[in-house]
């Protein structure tokens, strides 16, 4: 394989969320709540405006240069302008044996780790956190570290899990292929059993059992999507950020063994699915706090890459994680494995300069091969950057794409 770039055009793609339109969070924060608390209910009116919403959306990217084309993850409710956690809190939605329970990731007592004996703490006790407890407590949120607020509450496992978001996501497969066109590809996202698992059990003998139920129950979320001819990309930001949820800082061989567990039931979740058909997307947890208690990338490659998937989204762009584009020079990527690294980054509202952009794409097309890279977002730009500056890094993207190639010429 060439290890320069090629003449054909790198592809291009988002890490999935995309702001919404004051429209469509209004109608979200006006949906009425199940007796469950937490279950939000729906009427044709919405599903319409969902689907014009996708629509546009669709064509948006198109204009902008994006080739795999996201619903935007339109169909995973924001009721804010601001909200980090739609990406995880559609799951509720969509899975049975979750209620409503005293305690949750903010609230819950904090958790001492011991060698060979990984826990999570609670998210106000995250190292990070503790490091710089003025900045995430400023009430004028000078920094801008704010995470917003999610549609509903968290809920907890009290019951077996099982999936009931079959309309849901069969909604969502024909909202994005209505707006297609013939020949190109799109993908939706979904999230991983790892990362869903985080949420309060009340039910399951161990953390173990817990992860392989939420595998059993998202695996076929994951194959609606794949049977519909759509990627699937499974988001698993605990891959990474859960370094910074363990507390003391643990072994670097002793995460790396917490994280095979996650890796192993997501091959679970995924066995039998077209390989080239599904997506992992990793990132650090994206909110806009200084990260420094990030594992490296290095340290978890070991172990991510045990991953059965065609493709693999990983934040490239943003100061933390930028310089560790040199590690995939040295590192044996799997045959067949699509590298999508973030070129634009949500950590910013500084956009990027599209020659910027083509010398990051250019350090992976590079080590790998331009038919084996995707170029994309670091991660999803919804709720984490005003829609303009969004849209603005969107068509700095395609437009760095483009210049990566002629730059090759």
């Amino acid at each position: 394989m060439s290890n320069t770039t090629s003449d054909k055009a790198i592809r291009t793609t988002t890490s999935g969320s995309l702001p919404r339109t004051d429209a469509l969070i209004a109608a979200n924060a006006a949906r009425t709540l199940a007796d469950d608390g937490f279950t939000l209910q729906k009427t044709p009116e919405f599903d319409r405006l969902v689907a014009e919403a996708v629509a546009d959306v669709v064509a948006r990217q198109r204009e902008a240069g994006i080739t795999l084309l996201g619903d935007g993850e339109f169909g995973k409710a924001m009721s804010n302008a601001v909200d980090y956690g739609a990406w995880w809190s559609y799951s509720f939605q969509r899975v049975s044996g979750l209620e409503l329970a005293d305690g949750d990731l903010f609230t819950q007592p904090d958790a001492v780790s011991t060698p060979g004996n990984l826990r999570l703490t609670s998210f106000p006790n995250r190292r990070d956190r503790q490091l710089f407890p003025r900045v995430y407590s400023d009430p004028v949120d000078v920094g801008g570290v704010s995470t917003g607020s999610i549609a509903t509450a968290f809920p907890s496992t009290t019951g077996r899990l099982a999936y009931t978001g079959h309309d849901a996501v069969a909604t969502d497969i024909r909202n994005l292929k209505a707006a297609l066109r013939p020949g190109e590809q799109g993908f939706l996202t979904a999230i991983s059993p790892g990362s869903a698992a985080r949420v309060g059990n009340q039910y399951y003998a161990t953390d173990e059992e817990h992860i392989w139920a939420w595998a059993d129950a998202l695996r076929e979320e994951y194959r609606a999507i794949t049977d519909a001819g759509l990627v699937v990309q499974i988001d698993d930001p605990s891959l990474a950020e859960n370094w910074d949820q363990i507390t003391p800082e643990p072994s670097v061989a002793d995460y790396q063994q917490f994280t095979q567990l996650r890796i192993d039931a997501l091959n679970h979740a995924i066995e039998g699915l077209p390989t080239e058909l599904v997506r992992l997307h990793l990132c650090w947890g994206s909110w806009h706090g200084p990260h420094t208690t990030d594992i490296g990338i290095a340290d978890i490659l070991p172990v991510v890459l045990n991953a059965r998937v065609g493709s693999l989204s990983f934040e490239a762009g943003n100061v933390r994680h930028e310089h560790e584009w040199v590690v995939w020079r040295d590192v044996a990527v799997p045959d067949g494995l699509v590298l999508v690294p973030g070129v634009v980054s949500h950590a910013t509202n500084v956009v990027e300069h599209p020659d910027l952009v083509a010398q990051r794409i250019r350090r992976f097309t590079d080590a790998v091969g331009a038919d084996r890279v995707i170029a994309s977002t670091d991660c999803g730009l919804g709720g984490r950057v005003h829609a303009d500056v969004a849209w603005a890094k969107l068509g700095s993207l395609g437009e760095g794409a483009r210049r990566a190639i002629a730059s090759a010429s």
